[in-house]
């Protein structure tokens, strides 16, 4: 198994969605508004400790509603654009920022909303076979984009790496604090992702996102929703064996003696590098989401 399964890719990196391979079904989705500004299956790493990670999310809804409807603005046509910057303070804590956007076809560029997203993890010390994590996110978005305009998010995170295999699991709970199904209590909306090593810097393979509806009442499958990406990760970091990192002064990073050696993690001289994911994705209604 090794330690790498740690390991998430650094750098420079592009998310594409190829294709949906399955859309059963439309859910009602209480707290998903904001899966229409950051999509992602997250691993269990987090950033290292004094250091920043900046991510842009982007994506476009190729088929979605053309007017508005029940007070939230049309989404075909709209490009979605996400900030998320996430800073490291120690090798079991970090915490996230998103500031999220939206390119109306009618009005231009417009702000949606804000998260935060404290996460912890299980030590590497401890020397689990799997990574393990826990994420808390909660924040605001605008009534005109959103029917919830407080939510919340729970998510625990475990993923492995086995060779050139890497599957994550993210079992989330979330519900809306404020708006139309506040009375819902959480939502099970689990994700999911294998993906598998075609070359040192390019995996390729499929993420599920699902909604099955409030804990306490899940909803008939008809109801469900149920949709699996095919997706391409490429790493476009910069990457030194421990020789060179040891020369400009880089360091492994804390209770990762094997690391040292490995020529695959990148250098990381410098605390800002920006990672950009991009992907086109279809879209609900707002009366769909109830």
């Amino acid at each position: 198994m090794g330690r790498h399964h740690r390991r998430r890719r650094r750098g420079l990196k592009a998310l594409v969605a190829v294709v949906a391979l399955a859309a059963l079904g439309v859910a009602p989705s209480p707290a998903r508004a904001q899966g229409n500004f950051e999509i992602q299956v997250y691993g269990s790493e987090l950033t290292a400790p004094d250091q920043t990670m900046v991510e842009l999310h982007s994506n476009t809804a190729v088929k979605g509603t053309t007017r508005t409807d029940n007070g939230v603005v049309r989404t075909q046509g709209a490009a979605h654009e996400t900030l998320e910057v996430t800073h490291g303070f120690t090798p079991w804590f970090e915490t996230g920022f998103y500031l999220f956007t939206s390119i109306q076809p009618d009005s231009g560029w417009e702000w949606v909303g804000d998260h935060i997203r404290p996460r912890v993890r299980v030590p590497e010390a401890w020397n689990w076979p799997v990574g393990v994590s826990l994420s808390l996110e909660a924040g605001y978005q605008r009534r005109a984009f959103s029917t919830d305009t407080w939510t919340l998010e729970i998510r625990p995170i475990v993923d492995q790496k086995i060779g050139p295999w890497y599957w994550s699991f993210n079992p989330a709970l979330e519900r809306s604090l404020k708006g139309e199904n506040s009375g819902r209590g959480f939502g099970f909306t689990p994700a999911a992702k294998v993906t598998y090593d075609v070359t040192p810097r390019v995996a390729a393979g499929l993420e599920y996102y699902g909604d099955i509806g409030p804990i306490g009442h899940i909803e008939r499958s008809r109801d469900q929703q149920h949709l699996v990406f095919s997706v391409v990760d490429i790493d476009l970091g910069p990457r030194l064996g421990a020789e060179h990192r040891r020369r400009r002064g880089a360091h492994p990073r804390h209770g990762s003696s094997d690391r040292q050696d490995d020529p695959r993690l990148p250098l990381r001289p410098a605390a800002h590098p920006l990672r950009r994911k991009k992907r086109c994705v279809p879209s609900r209604s707002a009366s769909q989401r109830r």
